[in-house]
């Protein structure tokens, strides 16, 4: 990736969503002259009988957050969710405006150099002319009354060896600081140890809370919280699915993923153990991811699938932030089998003999049930960090006619696949699981 320099387009990656953006300084004064106009809403962090929480406009603010495509912030919004988080500045004045329409904030990301792309902390000018790219974007958005808190940077430890990053980090805290005393700063961290603990406590003490992304690591939190006697506040900025690298694999290395209603479980339990976790340093949480991209699959960390319906963890979600379930749920998954085995069973077929899918689903309201299956390429991406990946290609023909609850899958030439299931109840809710599998001679 190029390193983020002082032209006046500077390419960026936005980590989470893999999508490649251009920031543009298209006209920063128009920006900071529409800026002046606005009125912010202050938001600070206090102490409170030994807790800390987000005050905002002096009233006390729970987020009930994710991170989210802009496609679905009606829907989270009508799901009960106030407040989103972002991994770019890509649209942000109209992203804003319409997180305020809708009555929700925003912890607004800005794109730092991450070392693992390129990006060297030893570079001075380097470092300097991101410092003030960085303050043109804080001044243009630090009035919107939609605007939460900054974060500075995504992960910037993943991947990193020059603990300079976080020398930046501090500055670019001070600055924004400097110029907007109505909103936080954090930074996110891609898991939480003691190095990490140590290494933003003594190179970024001007953050004003801490942010952490784990997936089924979370569970693990408190006890990593309490070991390290960190006691600064903190959010989480990323929880959700188990990741692609938690998860068991096949022999020939492809992560076997949980269905749609497992991972719906999962949400649960997560937020029952460690999101609603009693910590008197905890701020809240942004659950990922309210959309849907391709990382592994295109299922594995969204909450809906690749049509744009929702699954049975966002039933989870509008629960846990409202007390009550949708009038219309989401289809469940019973059970997938290839071959009369699971996801885990290392199913390995012969080149053009057919075999035998089927699934098991409920729909909780006696919707009637739809199903769409197909055979894709194993995806090959070694990428990290969430970085953008292709959709693997589809394999033709090798699924029979149909499109119910049962398919015949003539296995293709020799390679590793996966097979996919969805299953629609055509009232914008839907399931999914697969297999992989791989086909012999």
């Amino acid at each position: 990736m190029p390193t983020l320099g002082t032209c006046g387009c500077v390419k960026a990656i936005i980590s989470k969503l893999g999508i490649g953006v251009l920031l543009c300084t298209l006209s920063w004064a128009s920006m900071v002259s529409a800026d002046e106009l606005s009125t912010p809403i202050k938001t600070e962090i206090v102490e409170r009988d030994g807790r800390y929480v987000f005050l905002r406009d002096s009233q006390p603010y729970v987020v009930r957050g994710a991170g989210v495509d802009a496609r679905k912030l009606e829907e989270f919004a009508a799901r009960g969710g106030n407040s989103v988080r972002t991994w770019g500045t890509e649209n942000a004045a109209e992203f804003l405006d319409r997180a305020h329409e809708l009555g929700i904030t925003v912890a607004l990301c800005l794109g730092v150099g991450r070392e693992r792309q390129g990006f060297d902390y030893d570079d001075e000018q380097a470092v300097a002319a991101q410092l003030a790219r960085l303050r043109e974007e804080v001044i243009a958005y630090r009035n919107h009354p939609a605007l939460l808190s900054w974060i500075i940077g995504n992960e910037l430890n993943l991947e990193h060896t020059n603990p300079k990053v976080y020398d930046a980090v501090n500055d670019i805290a001070q600055m924004i600081h400097e110029l907007d005393p109505n909103h936080p700063t954090t930074s996110t961290l891609a898991g939480f140890n003691s190095d990490l603990a140590k290494l933003v406590n003594t190179r970024a003490p001007a953050l004003d809370f801490v942010s952490v992304q784990l997936y089924a690591d979370l569970v693990n939190l408190p006890k990593y919280l309490r070991q390290n006697r960190f006691r600064r506040p903190y959010m989480v900025t990323e929880w959700g699915a188990i990741g692609h690298w938690e998860m068991p694999a096949t022999y020939w290395g492809a992560p076997v993923e949980q269905d749609s209603s497992k991972k719906a479980r999962n949400y649960q339990k997560m937020y029952n153990k460690v999101i609603r976790h009693d910590s008197p340093y905890n701020l809240g949480a942004y659950v990922f991811f309210w959309g849907q991209k391709q990382e592994r699959t295109p299922t594995w960390y969204g909450l809906f699938l690749p049509t744009g319906e929702s699954t049975e963890a966002v039933d989870v979600m509008q629960r846990i932030w409202t007390g009550e379930s949708p009038k219309n749920q989401a289809p469940q998954i019973k059970s997938l089998r290839l071959y009369n085995r699971q996801a885990s069973g290392n199913v390995t077929l012969k080149s053009g003999k057919e075999y035998v899918a089927r699934v098991k689903a409920a729909d909780p309201d006696g919707d009637s049930l739809r199903y769409q299956w197909e055979v894709r390429v194993e995806s090959r991406s070694t990428n990290s960090g969430g970085d953008f990946e292709e959709l693997p290609p589809l394999v033709p023909g090798v699924l029979a006619e149909g499109s119910g609850s049962e398919v015949r899958v003539r296995a293709p030439r020799e390679g590793a696949y996966r097979l996919f299931v969805y299953v629609y109840d055509d009232q914008g809710h839907g399931a999914h699981a697969n297999i992989p599998f791989v086909a012999r001679g």
